[in-house]
């Protein structure tokens, strides 16, 4: 057997493991799979092995991956695979060394959120035509997505229960079946006040379904044709930049750190059950403050 067929059933072999003890999805094995083949394909024109790459070899590639053009974090997923390859054989005593140990992994920017400036959000929630039924039913969604960070999908589940007026509350169900209260606002009580005054029964046959924001059949609008509708106002608005279904709640979530909120109070709001994932956003904030400083310092 070849020293690459040897390496190819090692990998497998690891690939296996990586499925049994951590449940790694089809997608990361396949990303896995893809590094550990292209660094066997490396180590077969240099002479190395899987096992005994040689100390050189690696930070060499490397090099020439990034004169190619290979992208920080191409490199940085790269040596993750790697190093997660022979740390478990080290455990499994097929080495008895890590040729990653001295090489360090590029610090890698998280990917930031697409999200709107303040006042493109005033263009965007002023967009729906107030004129209309359909016009006051999105002017109270954009006005709840925004004013509480709720993702797309937990806006068209509220149900008419779900909403208390008087203290100024929603009980949204989240991620997992969790359920959270979170803060209207001023403008969010508003305009759904206004909202269910009128233009809700008026979209109804029957206004005892307990939809919030019912579609077609006195159902829940569907994320589909709501984001339709999103993207509809937004080139109202003048909006040309990319959009995401989750634009306003990313936007949300950034004003209220520019604004000066507490991290851990984000996190709440947005129901995200790990503050790791909640600090993307002082990224996002950071890269504005960053951007406010370069236009208007007299030494940015």
């Amino acid at each position: 057997m070849s020293h690459v067929d040897e390496s190819h059933l090692l990998i497998d072999t690891f690939l296996d493991a990586l499925w049994l003890e951590r449940g790694a999805s089809d997608h990361t094995l396949t990303a896995y799979r893809h590094d550990l083949v292209a660094w066997v394909m490396r180590l077969e024109e240099t002479g190395g092995t899987l096992l005994s790459p040689g100390d050189a070899t690696l930070p060499a590639w490397l090099d020439e991956r990034r004169t190619a053009g290979y992208r920080l974090r191409s490199n940085a997923r790269l040596l993750s695979s790697l190093r997660s390859f022979y740390r478990w054989a080290l455990a499994e005593s097929r080495t008895d060394r890590d040729p990653l140990a001295e090489v360090r992994l590029p610090r890698v920017r998280p990917n930031l959120p697409d999200t709107l400036e303040e006042a493109e959000v005033e263009r965007l929630l002023a967009a729906p035509d107030l004129a209309t039924d359909l016009g006051l039913r999105d002017r109270a969604m954009l006005e709840v997505l925004y004013g509480c960070g709720l993702r797309v999908s937990e806006l068209v589940g509220l149900s008419v229960e779900a909403v208390n007026l008087r203290q100024g509350v929603v009980r949204v169900r989240g991620k997992g079946d969790k359920d959270r209260l979170v803060p209207l606002g001023e403008e969010a009580v508003h305009w759904l006040s206004r909202y269910l005054r009128t233009a809700r029964g008026a979209l109804m046959a029957d206004v005892t379904r307990p939809a919030l924001f019912p579609g077609r059949g006195d159902g829940c609008l569907t994320r589909q044709a709501f984001w339709h509708r999103i993207k509809a106002h937004a080139r109202t608005a003048g909006i040309t930049r990319p959009l995401s279904p989750h634009t306003l709640r990313h936007a949300f979530a950034t004003h209220l750190l520019n604004h000066g909120a507490n991290l851990r109070v984000v996190q709440l709001l947005l129901g995200h059950s790990d503050l790791s994932t909640t600090q993307i956003y002082t990224h996002v904030a950071q890269a504005r403050l960053e951007a406010l400083h370069a236009d208007h310092h007299p030494r940015g």
